[in-house]
């Protein structure tokens, strides 16, 4: 698992806040939820719980999954009255069947083997009901691999509680399994805008896909395609898939 999702949580927490707008990221899913007549979901990789505040007051039943236990401790206090279970997106077993399973925040990204996806896609294929889908992002590989430049550091900021942040990445391509890229990132804390102190590191394998993979992913255990949906991110080319369990 990254360090960014362990013991950076709290860093994650505070600069995704400003790269994500959670109410849109919500009403993105939520529509997608109630136009397939979908009552009852689990969100695979809920983080620290940011998507699951809006479910909580929506007329959709929620349950929040995701493998950090850091990540799960900030949602709890956040989300009092939510269910968070800590579970693997390639094996989980949830206690009752839901209508759909969102994969938000592209992190099916962190799946870098091809078994990886295939087994998390069963999983999901068994903890949906019958007809259930199943939603997520990626990042577009053939519109972002081709950009990747390893020679090119690539910053992010954000403020959250007084605090500015600064993220220097390196994104180097890896491709020895699928269209991956090597993520190697310093975070910087500052409480005067000028002046910023190293906190922490991480690196981690991401992948990226094409459209034609996931389509054959999808085919290759149970599902559907129901549409695909060019959506651009914070730092990514993405597209959203919704498939649909035969």
């Amino acid at each position: 698992m990254s360090n960014l999702y362990s013991n950076l949580s709290l860093i994650y927490e505070a600069m995704y806040h400003s790269f994500i707008n959670y109410e849109e990221e919500f009403t993105f899913y939520h529509n997608i939820l109630l136009k397939y007549n979908c009552t009852s979901v689990v969100e695979i990789g809920c983080g620290s719980g940011n998507v699951a505040s809006r479910f909580a007051n929506s007329n959709i039943e929620y349950v929040g999954m995701d493998l950090s236990e850091e990540m799960l401790a900030i949602a709890k206090i956040n989300n009092p009255n939510t269910v968070f279970v800590k579970d693997d997106m390639r094996s989980f077993i949830l206690n009752t069947k839901m209508d759909a399973a969102i994969i938000t925040g592209r992190t099916i990204s962190y799946l870098p083997e091809n078994s990886d996806v295939i087994d998390c896609f069963k999983a999901i294929y068994k903890n949906v009901n019958e007809h259930g889908i199943i939603c997520f992002d990626c990042i577009d590989a053939n519109k972002f691999i081709p950009q990747i430049d390893s020679t090119k550091k690539i910053i992010h900021e954000a403020s959250f509680n007084n605090k500015d942040y600064k993220r220097e990445s390196i994104w180097k391509i890896n491709i020895d399994n699928g269209f991956c890229f090597d993520w190697a990132s310093t975070f910087f804390e500052s409480t005067d805008k000028q002046h910023f102190l190293q906190i922490g590191g991480d690196s981690s394998t991401i992948r990226a896909f094409t459209k034609d993979e996931m389509i054959l992913f999808l085919q290759l255990t149970g599902f559907a395609i129901l549409e695909i949906i060019e959506r651009p991110s914070y730092a990514f080319d993405t597209f959203v898939i919704v498939a649909k369990k035969k």
